[in-house]
């Protein structure tokens, strides 16, 4: 059973940095891309940012230069480090395998940035 838990979010100004941690388990980790996912309020959900087994990493045009996806294959960990957030940023955002497990998704972690 794929279980992934989001954790690290929370609120901040603009211009602020927040560091969003993945746990997964029951999953092969080290042989899957994985990816970081957002859903702003009435609005679909996005992948925001990837990283494949080797490291390779793609970014959404509109976090590129600003997040930074990484990954511990050791702690089967997948981390998204944010700077300069702005309020449109703000969404709940999921760890899932890229492309995602459709019982992957977990509870998704808050994070707010205010203006």
């Amino acid at each position: 059973q794929v279980q992934l838990v989001e954790s690290g979010g929370g609120l901040v100004q603009a211009g602020g940095s927040l560091r969003l941690s993945c746990a997964a388990s029951g999953v092969i980790f080290s042989l899957n891309a994985m990816g970081w996912y957002r859903q702003a309020p009435g609005k679909e959900r996005n992948l925001v940012a990837r990283i494949t087994s080797s490291g390779s990493t793609v970014y959404a045009d509109s976090v590129k230069g600003r997040f930074t996806i990484s990954r511990d294959t050791a702690k089967n960990m997948v981390y998204l480090q944010m700077k300069s957030l702005k309020p449109e940023d703000t969404a709940v955002y999921y760890c899932n395998r890229f492309p995602p497990y459709p019982t992957g998704w977990g509870q998704g972690t808050q994070v707010t940035v205010s203006s």
